[in-house]
């Protein structure tokens, strides 16, 4: 199955960034593409990205008013 399109290519560099981050901070260890973690490792790592851009976007937000 192809991987989804990517709506905006040029946040690839950040969001791989981003995901190294968690995964570190999470404890699971990502080598680009690791076949060994679990499902629930890879969800823990997804869910704390959603988290971690939800309170950057909050944060800005609060910061413009």
């Amino acid at each position: 199955m192809p991987r989804r399109k990517r709506l905006v290519p040029e946040a690839a560099p950040q969001l791989d960034k981003l995901k190294q981050e968690t995964a570190q901070e999470v404890g699971v260890t990502l080598d680009n593409y690791n076949p060994n973690i679990t499902t629930k490792q890879a969800g823990t790592v997804g869910g704390y990205m959603v988290k971690k851009m939800i309170q950057d976007y909050q944060n800005r937000a609060k910061n413009q008013q």
